[in-house]
């Protein structure tokens, strides 16, 4: 195992012991990456610590009967499908029935959940027609495993081929991925001939690379590792020299572009993780994004640390007054905060995988 420096992991000790429910309490997909953070905390060093916080907040959002607090089915979000991650590491230490039956209510979700034409899965329901990079980390990986716990093979296939045509939707340059593709090309920020949004958001493509390597891990022989190791060579190739990624990942010389932190997580838990499973040699990449971050990005004041540089939101089209057109230009305009659970649970994943990945031999 690899030592960690101790302050990191007392910093999300800390910033689990304050965390507070995202939304109000309501099952989402912001809670949902803390909880796989903390979940692989407690896979990677068996510490009780990571256990006590998860199991603190899943209570809180999940009754007896597997309910899932504040989740409606007929919204489909595919974002809420998310949390549902943690749902099967809950089932295997305790043995409770109600996570299994809360993973089945996101299930039936997905069974009913409006597509395309095509087959893919729609961002959301208030986002008829879109596939999204983020959605792609939101729902397949859970689809797949709740496929292999409830002996279903279905839905393996089901999520393997809409992964295989979001790849081929959403193909952008320099062997990176763009953020969405409209399947009715009527979208403001969609190319009218292909669908494709414009530019390449460097969290959108963390989604897609976490999204890619936990796939391989579920499904090793089934998985795209082509696909995936072409997109972590070509994740290399954009790393900046401080270790860090920029915001708008194709254009790094942009003027207004930054070193933006929730991807850069994302990315070196993406590269580590592939590393271990055989499918590039970017440890060493990896281990330098996740090293930047720590000593850069995690800053102490009046004794309280917090992590730096994130992007709050972005996303595509309409949303809270603001037109969001995937411009260039539109990624740079978003605010950018600290401590948000967006950056902070892929930080827990990359440390997760740092204490327990090998460089390869």
């Amino acid at each position: 195992m690899t030592a960690l420096a101790t302050p990191v992991l007392d910093y999300f000790d800390a910033f689990a012991a304050r965390y507070s429910h995202y939304k109000d309490g309501s099952w989402c997909y912001e809670d949902g990456c803390v909880y796989r953070g903390l979940a692989l905390l407690h896979d990677a060093t068996g510490e009780a610590r990571w256990w006590d916080h998860l199991k603190r907040l899943t209570d809180a959002q999940i009754a007896p009967d597997g309910t899932l607090a504040g989740y409606r089915i007929d919204e489909f979000n595919i974002d809420h499908v998310l949390a549902g991650r943690c749902l099967f590491h809950l089932a295997d230490q305790t043995g409770d029935p109600r996570y299994m039956a809360a993973a089945a209510h996101l299930a039936a979700q997905l069974s009913r959940h409006p597509r395309t034409a095509a087959g893919n899965y729609w961002h959301k329901q208030r986002y008829p027609q879109q596939v999204w990079l983020d959605g792609l980390y939101m729902g397949l990986p859970f689809q797949i495993e709740y496929g292999l716990r409830t002996r279903q093979p279905a839905l393996i296939e089901d999520a393997l081929s809409q992964l295989s045509r979001a790849l081929d939707l959403t193909r952008g340059p320099a062997g990176l991925y763009v953020h969405g593709y409209d399947a009715a090309k009527t979208q403001g920020w969609a190319d009218p001939e292909t669908g494709r949004s414009a530019a390449v958001w460097a969290r959108a493509v963390g989604w897609l690379a976490m999204a890619l390597v936990d796939i391989c891990a579920l499904v090793p022989e089934r998985a795209p590792r082509r696909q995936t190791t072409e997109l972590l060579d070509a994740v290399v190739r954009q790393q900046l020299p401080s270790g860090l990624w920029p915001q708008v990942l194709d254009a790094p010389d942009l003027a207004g572009n930054y070193e933006e932190s929730s991807a850069s997580a994302m990315f070196a838990y993406a590269l580590m993780r592939g590393s271990e499973l055989g499918l590039d040699d970017g440890f060493e990449h990896g281990q330098r994004a996740y090293d930047a971050l720590v000593e850069t990005r995690l800053e102490t004041e009046g004794g309280a640390t917090r992590f730096t540089g994130i992007c709050h939101v972005a996303g595509l089209g309409g949303f809270d007054g603001k037109m969001r057109d995937g411009s260039r230009e539109y990624y740079l305009s978003e605010d950018i905060v600290e401590d948000d659970a967006k950056g902070v649970g892929p930080l827990m994943m990359a440390a997760a995988q740092r204490l327990t990945a090998r460089a390869p031999a």
